[in-house]
């Protein structure tokens, strides 16, 4: 049975395949509605207890994955299940770091990595990917 996302639910985002990924930030309440079956948060430390699945990845505020080989399975794990569960991408804020990885989502979904910051502005949220060098690490991503 498939899981996905509405469409229209705060913080969700379409891929070009049509895979639906939420993202958000973790120090706002939790929107209403269908909760996750998978989460990847992007954290500094350990996320609190979730009652989903979910993976953390050690990303600390404004700066990039701590082992970017962890990262890329992490992300592809993303990517793949999107196409049947509510997957969410999470970190403190819902932009910086929530946003470079949607944006490396994007590059796996088949946009182009010079245009993914673009696209992930212009169909999650206009503050997203906030450095220079989230932003070179999706222009080389993966």
């Amino acid at each position: 049975m498939i899981k996905t996302w509405d469409a229209t639910a705060p913080g969700v985002m379409r891929l070009p395949s049509g895979r639906l990924v939420r993202g958000r930030g973790l120090r706002y309440p939790l929107p209403e509605g269908e909760r996750p079956v998978f989460a990847l948060y992007l954290l500094g430390r350990r996320p609190p207890a979730v009652s989903w699945e979910h993976r953390w990845l050690r990303w600390p505020d404004f700066w990039l994955p701590s082992d970017r080989t962890e990262a890329v399975k992490a992300l592809r794990e993303v990517w793949e299940r999107a196409g049947s569960e509510r997957v969410e991408v999470a970190c403190g804020g819902g932009r910086g770091r929530t946003g470079t990885a949607l944006a490396c989502v994007a590059v796996l979904d088949g946009v182009p990595a010079p245009e993914a910051v673009a696209y992930v502005r212009e169909h999650y949220a206009a503050g997203a990917v906030e450095t220079p060098w989230q932003r070179r690490y999706v222009a080389r991503f993966p």
